[in-house]
């Protein structure tokens, strides 16, 4: 079997180069499926993401939801998954695939020995707070303080990285003992953070202050995207254990014991 995690997934990068975005995801994946089927290996566990749906508005987002990309990442990942669909009705007999929609992936492994360490500048939120609670970065930029939600900052479904390593081996049992299919699940909490009550509780949990100031919306975003992740729970009996408080506490645990990255 293969867990294809291989893919660029800055939203504000894909927005100004677009090519790289459709070359490598797109391009990159087909030239995976050439090689699996050569070889007969035909398990797939796809690392899809939630910018493939059209959240606009406060309801749970479902995998059966219209689907609407307003990013070009978002774009790629939808292309893949149609072109997992074709590959799998080519040969139904076959194939057995799992496209995971992650929601927003943070945090570490508990024992601070693996964490998040980007190669260049952080596009996602948590490691920019990491990296200004440790003084690597003077303060957090939040786009746009006008949204519709309660504190004016956009909601998002913050899951722990190691629940959503739970949700791979789960899809992967589930996919290695059941006939062959093409199925999509979401893996997030179903609980939504705004980006201000998260900065709050990393703050609260490790006593630290984090600086931040707002800039104007980012293209491509959305007020609320949070997951139903109810199809996840029935079909192969996975849920999300880890609190925002463990988010926030394992990700400072690693980022203190790595200052500088690996």
């Amino acid at each position: 079997a293969v867990i294809h995690f291989a893919g660029l997934k800055s939203v504000s990068e894909s927005v100004s180069n677009p090519l790289k975005y459709w070359e490598n995801n797109v391009y990159g994946t087909i030239n995976l499926l050439k090689i699996m089927e050569q070889y007969n290996c035909r398990n797939l566990v796809f690392s899809s993401s939630a910018t493939v749906y059209k959240a606009n508005s406060e309801k749970l987002l479902r995998e059966s939801d219209i689907c609407e990309p307003v990013n070009p990442y978002g774009q790629t990942k939808l292309a893949i998954e149609i072109i997992l669909n074709d590959l799998f009705n080519s040969n139904p007999s076959q194939w057995r695939i799992a496209s995971l929609r992650y929601f927003n992936p943070v945090g570490a492994h508990e024992s601070g020995l693996i964490g998040e360490d980007p190669s260049e500048k952080p596009n996602n939120i948590y490691p920019q707070i990491t990296r200004v609670a440790i003084g690597k970065i003077d303060q957090i930029k939040i786009f746009g303080s006008d949204w519709p939600t309660t504190d004016g900052t956009g909601v998002r479904d913050y899951i722990h990285v190691m629940d959503l390593a739970e949700g791979h081996y789960s899809a992967l049992n589930y996919l290695s003992k059941e006939k062959p299919q093409i199925t999509t699940f979401n893996l997030g909490t179903g609980a939504g953070t705004s980006v201000l009550d998260f900065i709050k509780t990393f703050e609260k949990v490790n006593m630290v202050q984090i600086p931040y100031s707002f800039l104007e919306r980012r293209i491509g975003d959305y007020p609320f995207v949070v997951a139903d992740t109810s199809l996840a729970k029935s079909i192969f009996n996975w849920e999300q254990k880890k609190s925002i408080e463990e988010i926030c506490k394992d990700g400072w645990n690693w980022q203190l014991k790595n200052p500088d990255g690996y």
